[in-house]
This record gives structure tokens, sequence and C-alpha cells, in this order.
């Protein structure tokens, strides 16, 4: 076990021995959360590229949607949302 090792003998990384933090899910604890547009959305990636939990989906060079699972719901990717045209993200209540 880590805990019977020093700390030389220790694997570089985090050690969670209930497993890797993508098995945690941490978007249970925001009280607002980012809704995308999707007639305004001109795929910047701005959000992909601040968002600091790594939630929002890209593929094929297009912003796809967001992982709630992760996503804490900061704002991040609607402050940096281009204002023109148009904000495409918008955060709203999770009530």
């Amino acid at each position: 076990m880590a805990q019977d090792l020093g700390w030389k003998e220790l694997p570089e990384g985090d050690t969670l021995k209930a497993g890797t933090a993508a098995q945690f899910h941490t978007g249970d604890w925001r009280s607002k959360k980012p809704v995308k547009d999707e007639k305004t959305c001109i795929n910047c990636l701005f959000c992909y590229i601040y968002c600091p939990d790594s939630a929002v989906k890209v593929q094929d060079g297009k912003m796809i949607g967001i992982d709630y699972n992760y996503c804490k719901g900061c704002g991040i990717c609607e402050s940096v949302c281009p204002v023109k045209p148009v904000k495409a993200i918008k955060m709203v209540s999770e009530r």
C-alpha cells in the first residue's frame, strides 16, 4: 500500500484509493449552469479553452455541449463568450 512506502518510493502523481478524478462527479454543487444557444454559437471555443473543469465537450472543432457531471457553475464560459455577434452561453438557475 502507498501509505507503507517512504516518499522516495511513491509513484509520481496523485494516488487516490478510490480511483481517478474522472470517477467523482463534481457538478452536484452548482446553483447555476451554462446553457448554449445553438443558433448564436460561432464555435470560437473560448469556453473550452478557459473551462477550469474540462466540462466543455468539443468534437470536430465544434462545441457540442457541456458535461454537467463536472461543470461547477463558475460562469467563466459565459464571461469569455464573445459579445459579438451575440453571447451564446448564458448562466441559468438550476432550480
